[in-house]
């Protein structure tokens, strides 16, 4: 009798999100035995308990220790404890990763990039050399960021933080001024990155603190001389934008004091713990109203010509030659704007713009969409007209990239309402939608499932499957696969595309999917020799075989590995013991049909007695 026993993580039954995956090797808990010792062990203790009539037969597949990111979909989030923060990147590597996710805004990119990257190479630098610093002083990057709302200056400070693997928080400056912070309340930001740093706080010491609506506290000269409550947020933030010891014990904190107790109850110590803003990032930003007519005056003044090469009304323009005297005038303290020496602008997104957000299948606005029709079993697709259409009526509300979430609910709440009540699996968001909704409804609830919508349904699929192959077969590569050490095959591109499409998955996300599916087919490899003494090896072919007759799944995927490897453990053996042959390359015939290939072999191994030849 022969008993299969998979287990809690084997075969099909594997967990998603790290099925194939070894679990990494941490330091501190006991490590994780190998697949080959787990399954001695398990096959000692059932032959001891039942005989030699049970054995293990199926492919095991270790758990990921706690704590491993699980493959999200989309950039981790910033400051995850435990990860590594990358302070190898080179400026054009975050600019092609912020290219991925945030339309235009070039100049801004590269500002952010190449002084993002200089900062954190520079730490890593003076981590090298012991911390030892030059002795002239040590000047950070901080970064003041000039454009309008919704522009997209949070998203990209979260990408960035995302991407290099440190803490991220934001605050608005506001917060300060309408209360009246004038002191060392202004530190709480330190504290919340290490909150956000999970309480590590050499972590958090190397965060990013993003400080916006920066421009409310700008102090102009009044009648009544300058807003001392807004001067006064300033200086209180001078320290902490240069180098400070920031103590996490709040005098007037309560749950603070408690901690500090105990703490000294258990060691005997007072322990004094402080976060050190050394290399800890600020990065500001404001819309700073009225700006540019400062700097307006200043180049008119000068003569220089530059007046002359800018129109009067394009106030992003002026803005770009902002200059510290303008940002002095405009009501900052001097040695405030000395802490804050580059300065980057974000332009306006035009229609354009909208529109390429809302195309971009890495973009959230359209993807959120379709997961919130999903949860009721329908397909939410989009014709480009009609995000044409969607993006002019967001440009002309004037809130930058805030305004599609808004635009795309009002045209699609009737339909998330009523379609789950009608049974229909399928909505493609027409121009006629977008500009009639309620007479389109009442034509899908006259008849949900018209053949003629569907067959227009299947095709715009089809056609948006086939143009995201293209761009990928295009771009040569799919984001995040370049080091993967795995040859990007045509099947592999369709799969990539299928499960990024049906499943709303990032193309990185996709692509992290179909190579543990490659990684678990290697397993079976490695677990078949372990079990018949016999290596063998699928060649890119077979595998893309198995991954389409999987059909870009998981648990078909895993039945087809079980299946042939059941049927090569029954043949080659056969040929092992007539031959000696111990190494297989399986090609692609045999997953189409194993049982021919098996007889192929063996029929080349028996050749036919001259004897039985007919004469």
């Amino acid at each position: 009798m022969k008993r299969r026993d998979n287990g809690p993580h084997t075969g099909p039954d594997a967990p998603s999100g790290h099925e194939g995956l070894p679990a990494p090797r941490r330091a501190g808990p006991p490590e994780l035995p190998s697949q080959q010792d787990l399954e001695r062990e398990i096959s000692d203790y059932l032959a001891k308990k039942y005989g030699g009539r049970v054995r293990v037969v199926s492919q095991m597949v270790l758990p990921e220790a706690p704590g491993v990111d699980q493959g999200g979909g989309g950039p981790a989030a910033a400051g995850e404890r435990g990860g590594p923060i990358d302070f190898s990147l080179k400026p054009e590597e975050l600019e092609a990763w912020l290219d991925r996710y945030v339309v235009g805004q070039r100049e801004a990119k590269a500002v952010l990039a190449t002084k993002i990257c200089t900062h954190f190479r520079r730490v890593r630098l003076a981590q090298e050399r012991g911390g030892a610093t030059s002795p002239a002083g040590h000047i950070k990057n901080n970064i003041i960021l000039i454009g309008p709302t919704g522009v997209g200056k949070t998203f990209l400070l979260k990408l960035i933080a995302a991407k290099i693997g440190v803490p991220f928080v934001k605050a608005d400056a506001t917060k300060f001024s309408e209360t009246g912070y004038v002191g060392g309340d202004v530190e709480d930001l330190v504290r919340e990155l290490v909150d956000a740093a999970g309480g590590d706080i050499e972590r958090a010491q190397y965060g990013i603190v993003y400080i916006d609506e920066i421009d409310k506290i700008a102090a102009p000269y009044t009648s009544h001389g300058p807003d001392v409550s807004r001067s006064g947020v300033q200086r209180a933030l001078l320290k902490l934008l240069e180098e400070t010891q920031v103590d996490l014990r709040v005098p007037h904190d309560p749950v603070a004091q408690l901690e500090a107790i105990e703490r000294y109850r258990r060691s005997g110590r007072r322990e004094r713990q402080v976060v050190n803003t050394r290399d800890i990032l600020f990065i500001v930003s404001g819309a700073f109203a009225g700006l540019s007519e400062i700097v307006k005056r200043r180049l008119s003044r000068s003569g220089i010509g530059f007046g002359a090469e800018l129109r009067a009304d394009d106030d992003q323009e002026w803005l770009r030659h902002v200059i510290p005297q303008d940002l002095v005038e405009y009501g900052f303290e001097s040695e405030f704007v000395g802490r804050l020496p580059v300065v980057a602008c974000l332009h306006p997104l035009d229609v354009d713009d909208l529109h390429a957000i809302l195309q971009n299948p890495d973009g959230a606005v359209t993807a959120t969409k379709r997961q919130d029709f999903r949860a009721y079993g329908i397909d939410l697709r989009f014709e480009d007209e009609a995000l044409r259409l969607l993006a002019a009526e967001a440009h002309r509300q004037g809130t930058g990239a805030r305004a599609l979430v808004s635009v795309v609910e009002r045209a699609l709440l009737p339909f998330e309402k009523r379609l789950p009540s009608l049974g229909a699996d399928f909505l493609v968001v027409t121009p006629e939608l977008v500009r009639d909704p309620e007479a389109e409804l009442e034509r899908i609830a006259a008849d949900p499932g018209a053949p003629d919508r569907r067959a227009a349904y299947e095709a715009l699929v089809a056609r948006q499957r086939s143009t995201l192959v293209e761009r990928l077969r295009a771009g040569g590569e799919v984001p995040g696969w370049e080091d993967a050490d795995l040859p990007l095959t045509e099947t592999r591109l369709r799969l990539i595309a299928r499960l990024a499409m049906d499943e709303d998955l990032p193309l990185e996300e996709a692509g992290r999917r179909i190579r543990r599916w490659i990684e678990q087919i290697r397993r079976y490899e490695a677990a078949f020799e372990h079990k018949c003494g016999i290596r063998i090896t699928f060649d890119e072919a077979a595998a893309d075989a198995l991954l389409e007759a999987g059909g870009g799944r998981e648990v078909p995927l895993y039945t087809q590995c079980e299946r042939l490897c059941n049927i090569l453990e029954y043949g080659l053996p056969l040929i092992h013991e007539r031959c000696g042959r111990k190494a297989f390359r399986i090609p692609a015939e045999a997953v189409e049909n194993p049982e021919l290939y098996i007889n192929r072999l063996i029929r080349e191994c028996y050749p036919p007695d001259p004897e039985d030849t007919p004469r």
